[in-house]
């Protein structure tokens, strides 16, 4: 039995870059209002890309149950100088399942994850796929440059975050990147392989390794609306990306435990010094509530840990699909025209 995957014989080089293509992935949820403008964007890029690399692309938009008219727009959308693929997802099973649901109907080598909200700018995308094509890595990814304008407790909780995912772990993952990055096609099939249910994406595609570079930007303002990622979707993104890469929690929970146990200990000898030395015993009331609330306080809060994992395993075992289709369409680009556009480009 083969513990492993030997994914080599997709490597790719400058030469084979081409012919094998990019897909770009892109998830949206209720983004009805900036759509067609992004799918024009994204045109213009593929038209650069095949004229600068003589690269093929398409892209897959996954409709994470949108509310609005996002669907319908998609549908309509245009196939000009990309392949246009409509992923609809039954119900909303969140952008992780989304993202897994572009990776799998990416029918070209290297694959490209972006947001459908317009933060995410496809004039950066040409440097990605330099990085990928002329100099061979295989993963690259984006982070934001600086967090100057956010305040200082989401700082610190967001550092205080990958300080603790990161604890241990042979392999960490980049504070502050991002979900927009670019899998070679070896590295897009690792990451196809990965069977677990409960998905963390910018820790999965680490984990994975290959040669990776960071790109620094600074993400545009959102096109439209506001964000869908309130507080406690981020506090529940963060609860399943710890439980998901690492025992951290279990070992500090362990470690509290030890220093409750030592503390306690050393009270106990504190009380017996002062029976045996001054003949005075301790009241004991007001102690004896302050210990007990202390433990169970603490017991309750390793319960709640231990159960977080025990909720994984779960999970896992069920074995549930992570998403369903409900609908999907594609649209094939005109070759002849998209190589008489390059070339009219190229003139011009």
């Amino acid at each position: 039995m083969t513990l492993g995957s030997d994914v080599s014989g997709l490597s790719t080089t400058a030469a084979s870059a081409a012919a094998r293509g990019l897909s770009i992935v892109v998830p949206v949820y209720n983004e009805a209002a900036g759509l067609a403008l992004l799918h024009e964007r994204l045109i213009g890029l593929a038209r650069t890309l095949r004229q600068r690399y003589g690269l093929a692309s398409e892209v897959v938009y996954v409709d994470d149950g949108s509310a609005d008219t996002t669907l319908s727009i998609a549908r309509g959308l245009k196939a000009d100088a990309l392949d246009v693929q409509v992923v609809s997802l039954s119900r909303n099973f969140g952008k992780e399942a989304a993202l897994m649901a572009g990776l799998d109907h990416a029918r070209r080598g290297a694959v490209l994850f972006m947001d459908g909200d317009g933060q995410h700018p496809p004039t950066l995308v040409e440097k990605l796929v330099g990085h990928w094509i002329d100099d061979g890595y295989d993963v690259v990814y984006t982070a934001k440059a600086h967090r100057d304008n956010e305040s200082f407790l989401r700082r610190l909780a967001v550092h205080g975050f990958y300080a603790l995912i990161n604890y241990g772990a042979r392999q960490k993952i980049p504070e502050d990147a991002g979900d927009f990055r670019l899998l070679s096609p070896r590295a897009a099939a690792a990451l196809k392989q990965l069977p677990e249910r409960n998905r963390f994406f910018k820790g999965l595609a680490s984990w994975i390794g290959f040669r990776q570079i960071r790109v620094d930007y600074e993400p545009a303002p959102r096109a439209h609306g506001v964000t869908t990622f309130s507080a406690g979707r981020l506090v529940g993104l963060s609860i399943e990306g710890l439980t998901s890469f690492s025992v951290a929690p279990l070992r500090f929970a362990s470690l509290l435990g030890v220093l409750l146990a030592v503390g306690a200990f050393l009270f106990g000898l504190t009380i017996l010094w002062e029976v045996l030395t001054t003949g005075k015993q301790v009241p004991g009331y007001p102690s004896l509530v302050i210990g007990l609330m202390t433990i169970g306080g603490v017991q309750l809060i390793m319960i709640g840990i231990v159960g977080e994992y025990i909720g994984k395993i779960l999970s896992e075992l069920k074995a549930r699909p992570i998403y369903f289709v409900a609908e999907h369409s594609e649209k094939h680009a005109d070759e002849t025209t998209a190589a008489s556009v390059s070339e009219r480009t190229a003139a011009e």
